[in-house]
């Protein structure tokens, strides 16, 4: 098992990155030895990763830093960097290695606070690796302030510093940050090679694995979850019944109130836990005897905790809120594709009698405009629109049509 085993469907981004992962083995050699750095090397201080939800830009980052930090002695016989099982892949791999920072954010965004320290840390020497390897998974959430920040560590990076940045696409990045960047772009994944990974790797039923993969699309992630978690199949059948619930302005406004509790509940279920525990392990760290005051002058850090805990739990329903939005995108791809005979495969074979029955009653045209409505609606979620708002409005579109 390498490195590249969970990096499902990328084989040209993977012979990229391996083809870098041997050229930077090559020049922390070279530099060992006092010789020069190679010409023509594929090797760089900065990545930038780019494709769509579930094609696994985080798991590239990954594994082309666990590569960076190999220590497989197969190397010096002509093997390739990457092998999986030595100290340093395997640490690079489960987040503990010293030289490997992975970044990622459950808030809203990420500050210039938190990107000062990373480029403090971008900084310093590699302690026991072979690089000092920073992946930074939401780098679209950056501020434009913590951006600007970062543009002077990308521009002018320490000699054994390398950036991994992640981001949906090209456009939510700074313009000055990813000129600066070599970049790779990931593809959404072949169905039937999600179908696989699921079967092969977490033992998962062929016709479950066969039908999640189908019903998201390629997007390992939620694919995983959706034929592990009775819960996440649920919610995702009350979705997909939902433009069948929009004939009337009272069926549009229940609709929408009820997907706005679900991804309300589904933040609350995922935050009480670990702010729970949070808060408890902060007031430790204060002082506070268990079950008694908090120390004074504490008050101030105790509510920095509770406006982060606030933003995370906001996070968690708009994430919630974007995978049904999502979901009812997909439904209406299917329509489009039986009212246009097409012979693309459909995503929601489970849902048939709804795709058949929302086919009949409309148009191609409609269809397309009920597509738009669930885009607009996303977009005002970006926006910070109430999220009550934007999806009524979105309900009232869909009855329209």
């Amino acid at each position: 098992m390498t490195v590249w085993d969970d990096l499902v469907g990328q084989d040209r981004v993977q012979e990229q990155l391996a083809a870098a992962a041997r050229d930077a083995d090559a020049l922390v050699t070279a530099a060992g030895v006092g010789e020069q750095v190679p010409p023509g090397s594929k090797m760089t201080h900065a990545w930038l990763f780019t494709g769509p939800p579930g094609s696994g830009r985080s798991t590239a980052a990954r594994a082309f830093a666990a590569a960076l930090q190999c220590t497989s002695p197969d190397r010096a016989l002509g093997g390739a960097p990457g092998c999986g099982f030595c100290d340093g892949c395997h640490t690079s791999l489960i987040g503990t290695h010293a030289d490997v920072e992975v970044v990622r954010t459950d808030l809203l965004s990420i500050g210039v606070k938190e990107t000062r320290e990373l480029v403090r840390r971008a900084q310093l020497s590699p302690a026991v690796g072979r690089w000092q390897v920073i992946v930074l998974e939401d780098a679209d959430r950056l501020t434009e302030g913590a951006g600007n920040v970062l543009l002077k560590a990308v521009e002018e990076p320490a000699p054994r510093t390398v950036w991994l940045l992640c981001a949906p696409s090209l456009e939510d990045v700074l313009p000055t940050i990813r000129s600066r960047c070599r970049h790779l772009t990931l593809r959404t994944p072949p169905v039937d090679a999600v179908a696989d990974v699921l079967i092969r790797r977490d033992g998962i039923d062929p016709e479950r694995a066969a039908s999640a993969a189908r019903a998201t699309q390629g997007h390992i992630d939620r694919a995983r979850r959706l034929a592990t978690d009775e819960r996440a199949r649920s919610r995702r059948a009350a979705v997909l019944k939902l433009p069948l619930r929009v004939e009337d302005i009272g069926g549009c406004l229940k609709a929408a109130q009820e997907l706005i509790d679900t991804a309300t509940d589904d933040a609350k279920q995922v935050s009480e836990e670990v702010d729970a525990k949070e808060t408890e392990e902060m007031k430790a760290a204060l002082g506070a005897a268990a079950g008694g005051r908090l120390p004074r002058g504490t008050a101030g850090v105790m509510k920095e905790l509770e406006d982060r805990q606030k933003r995370r739990k906001t996070r968690t329903q708009r994430d919630s809120l974007d995978l049904a939005l999502t979901d009812l995108t997909g439904f209406y791809r299917d329509v489009l594709a039986i009212q246009l005979g097409s012979r693309i495969a459909l995503a929601n074979t489970d849902a048939e009698d709804a795709l058949d029955q929302v086919a009949r009653s409309s148009t191609p045209e409609r269809t397309l405009r009920r597509i738009e409505a669930v885009i607009a609606c996303r977009r005002a979620l970006d926006r910070n629109v109430a999220p009550l708002l934007a999806v009524e409005a979105m309900t009232m579109a869909l009855r329209a049509g």
